[in-house]
């Protein structure tokens, strides 16, 4: 008996160095771990020993014989990539890396963020130094994405945040949440208090399209949409017109299926979740019907991952339509297919898509269509979205690349809401270099460059430091690098010694936000959450307002 990773695996390689005989891949040091979907299980290595099911922080490791049907064909496929990549191993021991000297004091270091990337960072700091960090976050409550950006019907992928509160219960880190750097406490005060900063404040906007139409009522971006569902404060009193019965969704990304799925979903299924209230009340009144995901390449091109893609085969009430002419292939995708040496998860991608394909819908379901080779032209309506205009698109070999160039075939969609999931992008902040092409801090390994040289004791991690890709656990090896980084600039003098101490910054703070959410406070929120939760059976219901969370705080 194996164990196998499946679907919700958030690729923060926890599990690797866990296994006794070495054989979760790809590893942090190869190549393919940045580009690689999930991480996987050689069958005929592993000895059944369940060390990776308990560092796994996201519950993603299963027996083979604990599979559900939905997680069944998991087993084929973590073993179809040892077909692809047969295990090789020069295992040692891991040698646990040198901690800066105890002479050198206590080390100081402000984190500005608390989503995913932020914690990674401090849980690396905690670990590796005699540390005392502090964490600010703009909204009283931590996790960034995982709470505000995961889908509420994946609850094991919000698993993580547990981790990180196991991490954290030490006073060496504190919370200053409800605090907003530039507003309540400038870059420069930050320097005065610490030795370093982290910035870790994530790609906080969106790509936009840029074509016309597509600011009218009923056009939005897949950013607003998940943070209005997942109950974001900035986006609790957003509206959306759910009274037509197709919606467009243009970008074929994994939070385009999020998006998908939330929409087609039974509101039975999702009120087991921690949906918001208010979107859980909008969506038991909605006529949609019909989802279309529009994606600007091939099948094989899409920017889904192939675990995510297979889930959809498993919801409730819910058909993905495909049409058998999507699925022709350029004669570059055709040689890819063809190539015996093909990443299984590509080959994956189309065997599902075919799959899809050749079932029957359901007249009585819901459907996610399926669009391939399409780019949005133009948004249209009378003071309302109503259709949609896309090219087709045609696949060409350029420079070694697949790439998308525009027909002359046009069609359009009738549609009540357009939703753009494009990508995140970056946004500039105060006091540091940005570049804009990019939509991150200029960085080299995580220490922030102006001007060609390195900015003492400033340092970045995450989206910010390079750019909107990867998932959840992607942050980890990142954090890793940039700690490592910092570490080193300490323990060699690089770093200037604080000015003010931690009591200083508390009476800062408190003269500046005296709303500022402490930990106290955050288990406050947590805990009430839960509560109002558990009559209903689900995992919590948020607080959707500053108003509210700083009273649950008080409380």
């Amino acid at each position: 008996m194996a164990y196998v990773i499946t679907q919700r695996c958030c690729n923060d390689a926890s599990c690797v160095p866990e296994c006794p005989v070495d054989c979760i891949r790809p590893t942090p040091e190869q190549p393919e771990f940045a580009t690689t979907e999930q991480l996987y299980i050689d069958p005929d290595t592993c000895i059944d020993c369940g060390a990776c099911v308990d560092a796994c922080p996201v519950e993603a490791i299963f027996s083979e014989d604990d599979l559900t049907a939905s997680l069944a064909r998991f087993r084929d496929i973590n073993a179809a990539y040892f077909q692809r990549h047969p295990l090789e191993s020069n295992f040692d021991p891991l040698v646990t890396p040198a901690r800066p000297p105890k002479e050198l004091g206590t080390l100081r270091v402000a984190i500005v963020g608390a989503g995913p990337a932020a914690c990674y960072a401090a849980d690396e700091l905690l670990r590796r130094a005699d540390v005392e960090v502090e964490m600010f976050d703009r909204l009283p409550t931590p996790w960034g994405l995982v709470r505000a950006g995961v889908a509420p019907d994946h609850p094991g992928t919000k698993s993580v945040s547990a981790m990180f509160e196991s991490a954290f219960r030490r006073d060496t880190l504190q919370y200053r949440l409800n605090v907003e750097v530039g507003k309540h406490i400038s870059h420069e005060e930050l320097q005065a208090h610490h030795h370093a900063v982290i910035y870790a404040v994530g790609a906080s906007t969106d790509r936009r399209l840029d074509v016309p139409g597509e600011d009218l009522p009923g056009s939005h971006s897949a950013t607003e949409f998940v943070a209005w569902y997942n109950g974001h404060p900035d986006y609790a009193e957003r509206s959306f017109d759910l009274s037509g019965e197709r919606v467009v969704i243009v970008g074929n990304g994994n939070v385009a299926l999020d998006v998908a799925r939330v929409l087609t979903l039974s509101p039975d299924e999702l009120a087991k979740t921690d949906i918001a209230d208010h979107a859980l009340d909008a969506l038991r009144d909605s006529n949609i019907r019909e989802v279309v995901v529009l994606g600007r390449r091939g099948p094989l091109q899409a920017a889904y991952t192939s675990a995510e893609f297979l889930a959809l085969g498993h919801l409730k009430g819910v058909d993905v339509i495909i049409d058998p002419a999507e699925l022709e292939l350029d004669p570059a995708s055709q040689a890819l297919l063809d190539d015996p040496d093909i990443e299984p998860s590509l080959r994956l991608k189309y065997e599902l898509a075919q799959e899809y394909a050749a079932k029957a819908p359901n007249p009585d379901n819901k459907r996610i269509v399926f669009r391939y080779l399409a780019s949005p032209t133009e948004i249209r309506g009378e003071g309302h979205v109503a259709e949609l205009e896309f090219v087709h698109n045609e696949l060409v070999a350029e420079d070694g690349r697949v790439v998308a160039r525009a027909s002359d075939r046009r069609e359009t969609l009738p549609a009540s809401m357009v939703l753009r999931s494009i990508g995140y992008r970056g946004v500039p902040i105060a006091d540091l270099p940005f570049d804009e092409r990019a939509g991150i801090v200029p960085n080299e390994h995580g220490r922030v460059i102006a001007d060609g040289a390195h900015v003492t004791g400033v340092y970045v991690s995450g989206w910010i430091k390079r750019g909107p890709r990867g998932v959840i656990g992607s942050n980890r090896v990142d954090a890793t690098e940039t700690v490592e980084q910092l570490l080193e600039d300490f323990t060699s003098g690089k770093l200037t010694a604080p000015q003010g101490d931690r009591a200083a910054l508390e009476a800062l703070l408190a003269q500046r936000q005296p709303d500022a959410v402490g930990r106290d406070g955050w288990k406050a929120i947590d805990a009430a959450e839960k509560s109002a939760g558990k009559s209903g059976g689900r995992p919590r219901v948020k607080f959707t307002t500053i108003e509210d969370l700083l009273k649950a705080a008080r409380g």
